[in-house]
């Protein structure tokens, strides 16, 4: 899971991540962390203050207690904020000038995982550099018992309106002189992180509101619901005959849409939508959306039409995130529905991105599926399978060259991305073209060279 590459072995692309109570999910990590972020972002004339929020998996109370133990008996202050979107910790970081935050979540994972992922004082996630820094404080905290007393211990409170604050903060990105009134929205939350925000946003703005997966129990969340599962919200979309479906994943930083004829919209084509429109209003920097590899070609050839491109980087959108602000733009995301809006956000957020395709139906009185149709998509097929271990693939010749054959025959009209997953043992083939059947066997071509050669 770690990345050996940048000094990190615990720290992967979206933080640490495992199986809850395990190594290295476990209590004594997390007090470790909470150590080490205290010292790390130690204030020069204040207590430092941390913020910690979480999802609504049941060992989030665990971990959450842990990592407040390590912050104050560090000398800094813990704020809870309980359980709180991503993008709404990031944002309650910044607006209350705390020097931290802390996100305790797994996402889309089942609720038997758990993660931690760290922002810096203003909303953004922590260069690999700064968690490589992290761990080696971890690993000095574990052989060093000693602590300061008395005074130099810090205390914790909970901000109670967290809540309040990102619902307004949602609510001021939406064009102030629109409204949702007679629009019937549905919300799948996942039993995740938005459970209450995300209908009370859309309620407030004047939506018909139909809530699904908001009756958390700790164990259900991302159960056949929410970002993964757009099903769901697909049949209560025709079931009650909405303009929107919106279904968010558990901590609620991407989202899927459907359209009113119950069909998925996915972040490429939420991309496109958005992209366009900002192209010809001026208001994309360079005329540049950034994503990842993994997006769809149609989504380079819908951008190309209207006059602007697609900068790709690897898969992570702390990647996007960095690329965006390394070349001054504003605007990209992921297929899985990550779609960060640099001049409202510091991440990616559900919510937010539901508002603002809600306000392009709203400015141009056009359904869901016709904006849709901006983007054609390439047939992509993406083949996953674990590995025994990661060889870096360009020491690998065999799939080197099953790589380059798919390529020769696919030439301009396709893509090859093989990779392998950042926070699993696992590796990914995905391939692009205008042939399913082709690039199908192609991708399973390649899937088999690599395994024989990991085996090797």
């Amino acid at each position: 899971m770690g990345d050996l590459v940048s000094g990190r072995k615990l720290f992967g692309t979206d933080g640490i991540r495992g199986v809850a109570n395990q190594p290295p999910m476990t209590a004594e990590m997390a007090l470790r962390l909470g150590r080490a972020v205290a010292e790390k972002f130690r204030h020069p004339v204040r207590r430092a203050r941390i913020v910690i929020g979480k999802d609504t998996r049941l060992s989030g109370y665990m971990l959450e207690s842990a990592l407040e133990a390590g912050i104050v008996s560090a000398g800094a202050d813990a704020m809870l904020v309980g359980p709180l979107p991503t993008p709404g910790i990031a944002f309650i970081t910044a607006s209350m000038r705390a020097d931290a935050g802390v996100v305790i979540s797994a996402s889309h994972n089942p609720y038997q995982d758990n993660g931690i992922k760290i922002f810096a004082a203003d909303g953004f996630k922590l260069p690999d550099g700064v968690e490589a820094d992290l761990e080696r404080r971890m690993e000095q905290i574990a052989g060093d018992e000693s602590r300061d007393g008395g005074a130099d211990i810090g205390k914790a409170m909970r901000i109670d309106d967290a809540q309040g604050r990102y619902v307004q903060y949602l609510k001021h990105t939406f064009p102030r002189q629109r409204t949702l009134d007679g629009v019937r929205v549905v919300v799948d939350c996942g039993h995740g992180a938005a459970y209450e925000v995300a209908p009370r946003v859309f309620g407030e703005l004047g939506a018909d509101v139909v809530s699904l997966g908001v009756d958390p129990n700790g164990r259900n969340i991302n159960e056949s619901c929410g970002a993964l599962f757009p099903e769901a919200a697909a049949a209560e979309v025709q079931r009650t005959r909405a303009e929107i479906g919106v279904s968010l994943d558990g901590d609620a930083d991407r989202l899927i849409l459907t359209d009113e004829k119950g069909q998925v919209v996915d972040g490429d084509q939420i991309m496109a939508i958005l992209g366009t429109r900002m192209i010809a209003h001026g208001t994309l920097p360079g005329n540049t959306v950034v994503a990842t590899i993994m997006s769809n070609l149609g989504l380079e050839r819908a951008l190309a039409a209207h006059g602007g491109r697609l900068l790709r980087t690897a898969v992570g959108d702390r990647y996007v995130v960095e690329a965006m602000r390394d070349k001054g733009h504003t605007f990209g995301g992921e297929q899985s529905g990550h779609i960060i809006f640099l001049d409202h956000s510091t991440t990616g957020d559900g919510v937010l991105a539901a508002l603002q395709v809600l306000a392009v139906m709203n400015q141009e009185g056009k359904p869901l599926s016709e904006l849709a149709r901006v983007m054609v998509r390439y047939p992509q097929v993406l083949v996953n399978f674990k590995v025994p271990h990661k060889v870096p693939i360009e020491d690998l010749p065999a799939v080197q060259k099953a790589i380059a054959d798919a390529e020769t025959v696919l030439g301009h009209e396709g893509r090859v991305v093989v990779r392998y997953s950042g926070t699993e043992a696992k590796a990914r083939v995905m391939i692009e073209g205008t042939d399913e059947q082709v690039i199908r066997a192609h991708a399973d071509e390649i899937a088999l060279v690599m395994q024989r050669s990991l085996r090797n």
